[in-house]
């Protein structure tokens, strides 16, 4: 999981005293294989911080719990906070959303004000160790493949990113709306 980048060279402006100057490019995000826990922490806040960077109009994020995501983090809160504008939808597919609520009270208080642009699905009834763990964008994905290990694959390949929208269009389907922003009471 390397997210270093060389530099790039870039030509000066022209009549610029200085014929070529070093600009810093965007690191891809990682392609391939990781494993263990502080690896999927680490990709998903680097893919927050990527869809802020760049823009990614849509995000959808799948996991039965979501219990051992770092959406506690001041930082990935931040990003997705970076991320949030006008015309932007963020799906969020659990089987259940109460250790979000228990686990995660930074995100929950961002989606509380973001609510207009996060729709939280549900599927009580499926099978946790049958329930899709990823992260999934137009122009990457990360699926976990065994939760217990934590291993599982990414990349930005269009095989990779069909494959994955399909099954989560599919449990989508199944799914109801889940996880109010607000509880109302009389």
């Amino acid at each position: 999981m390397n997210s270093e980048v060389g530099p790039i060279i870039s030509e000066g402006a022209p009549g610029d005293s200085n014929t070529a100057r070093v600009v810093a490019a965007p690191a891809s995000l990682p392609s391939g294989r990781f494993q263990g826990r502080a690896a999927f922490e680490q990709l998903v806040r680097e893919a927050f911080r990527r869809a802020a960077d760049e823009g990614w109009p849509e995000i959808i994020i799948s996991d039965a719990s979501f219990e051992d995501w770092p959406l506690r983090e001041k930082a990935v809160v931040d990003a997705i906070h970076a991320w949030s504008k006008t015309g932007r939808h963020f799906t969020m597919l659990a089987k259940r959303f109460d250790s979000v609520q228990r686990y995660q009270p930074r995100f929950v208080s961002w989606r509380k004000t973001w609510s207009h642009i996060v729709e939280c699905r549900h599927i009580p009834s499926s099978d946790p160790l049958d329930f899709p763990s990823a992260i999934w964008s137009r122009s990457w994905v990360m699926q976990r493949l065994d939760l217990a290990r934590s291993t599982g694959v990414s990349g930005p390949e269009p095989e990779r990113r069909v494959a994955l929208r399909e099954l989560l269009n599919e449990r989508l389907r199944a799914s109801t709306a889940g996880f109010a922003a607000t509880t109302l009471g009389l």
